[in-house]
């Protein structure tokens, strides 16, 4: 059952917020509110630009991931290309872009909106999503090859397997791939 709005009686109340940190990649806030039947308090909130991520799919039902290490987690795993979107960029613009950029591969089917989600609501701000297209041909090198490490097609098939070995990281990737499983298996 999708809901939009929720009771207001159980809703939280927002005074305000003010800046501690800001700049182009992260912000850190201190919102006023007041949660039902609760005292008032200052609550930290993280806020992050949208992420776009390309889940991209070639005739031998593979998709192109990355295997790259993450030095805040100190954890090697597989990824979806993607990025930060750009103020005035639309999605499917970022999935494509970032996608070519970070593999060296251009989407040869359009790019179609697969998932948008938060990954951490009660605490981050950062919306997600993730795009998908089916065909891609390779046109470059990737443009960055901090970004791009090791650039391999994976069968479908192996989705599940390596989701519950812990080799994909992050919840762009864990939600973009588990929806596409799920919609090709008319679940989704």
């Amino acid at each position: 059952m999708e809901r939009a709005e929720g009771p207001e009686n159980i809703r939280t109340r927002v005074f305000g917020e003010r800046i501690l940190y800001d700049n182009e990649w992260v912000r850190l806030t201190l919102v006023d509110i007041e949660p039902p039947g609760g005292e008032r308090f200052e609550h930290h909130v993280v806020r992050l630009a949208r992420v776009v991520a390309a889940a991209v799919v070639n005739d031998a039902d593979e998709v192109l991931m990355m295997w790259r290490h993450r030095f805040a987690v100190d954890q090697w795993a597989w990824e979806l290309p993607g990025g930060i979107a750009d103020l005035n960029e639309a999605p499917a613009v970022t999935a494509a872009r970032e996608f070519e950029e970070e593999t060296g591969w251009r989407a040869t089917g359009p790019m179609r909106h697969l998932v948008s989600f938060q990954p951490m609501p009660g605490m981050v701000d950062t919306p997600h999503e993730v795009w998908t297209a089916e065909g891609a041909e390779k046109v470059s090198e990737p443009s960055d090859a901090e970004e791009a490490a090791i650039i391999e097609w994976v069968p479908l098939a192996n989705i599940p397997g390596m989701v519950k070995r812990g080799e994909i990281a992050g919840s762009g990737p864990l939600v973009g791939l588990l929806t596409l499983l799920m919609e090709r298996q008319g679940k989704g």
